[in-house]
């Protein structure tokens, strides 16, 4: 825990049986409560791998996409009690040490969101990341904080950190389940008006490390720069969007078990 917070890690898994072990072995267990592993249909042995090693495992018979993991991760870290979820990817591109970081951000009551950024600190270049993937990655976000009126290093990082309040608040089963849901997630915290703070974070592009090809690349670059621009045009009254309205309901759909005896008393 930090400050009294409990901190879960949620990892959306998909053909990652070499790297879940090295994932979760840098997971520092002095802070983090608990972790879930999601396996989005995988063909090999990650699941049997991540339940070897302890992890809350659940298991999608067909490929829900990457987006689809992650609603199935903070569903059921919601559900297990999580007052901050820290989504670490198993390819171990970002190193689990950072996760103190983050989760810090948002236990000090400074963030509500947190960001592990490839950027701040240079080292996304230096880490690997292809040349074409560094260029796109600086022109979107140049982009996208023009029409959202942001100042982020980068929106595309993977590494993440929310408060329970942002997770239960945002409408995410509004947005797509694709790669795209990292984006239309960042914009929707955005527009709910949580605090968004980054952490410098080294990153590796291994040959085990999954990566979109080029083609999904361009698909992804063009639903990013939709989803900031849909946010632009309801802020001027021309499109309004069901991802951008609040759920209410959804608060009393998931309940920690703190909450549900507090409700039974």
């Amino acid at each position: 825990m930090l400050n009294n917070k409990k901190i879960c890690v949620v990892m959306p898994g998909y053909n990652a049986e070499h790297t879940v072990k090295r994932t979760y072995d840098e997971i520092p267990k002095d802070v983090v409560d608990d972790v879930l592993l999601v396996d989005d249909g995988s063909s090999d042995r990650t699941a049997e791998i991540a339940r070897s090693l302890g992890v809350h495992t659940i298991v999608h018979p067909k490929n829900r996409g990457y987006g689809g993991n992650q609603k199935t991760c903070y569903t059921e870290a919601l559900r297990r009690g999580a007052d901050i979820v820290v989504m670490v990817h198993p390819d171990y591109q970002y190193t689990p040490r950072l996760i103190p970081a983050l989760a810090s951000c948002i236990s000090s009551g400074i963030y509500d969101v947190a960001l592990g950024s490839r950027i701040l600190g240079n080292t996304a270049l230096k880490g690997g990341m292809p040349l074409y993937k560094f260029v796109a990655n600086r022109f979107l976000t140049a982009v996208e904080n023009i029409l959202v009126d942001q100042k982020l290093s980068e929106y595309h990082t993977g590494y993440r950190a929310f408060s329970r309040e942002v997770l239960l608040t945002l409408p995410l089963e509004e947005n797509d389940d694709g790669f795209v849901f990292d984006n239309q997630m960042l914009v929707q915290a955005i527009h709910f008006g949580f605090r968004i703070g980054e952490v410098s974070c080294p990153t590796r592009y291994e040959e085990q490390s999954s990566s979109i090809g080029f083609a999904k690349s361009v698909r992804y670059g063009f639903g990013v720069l939709e989803a900031a621009a849909q946010l632009r045009l309801m802020r001027m009254g021309l499109m309004p969007q069901p991802r951008f309205l609040s759920p209410e309901g959804r608060k009393l759909n998931i309940e920690s078990p703190q909450e549900q005896a507090r409700g039974a008393m």
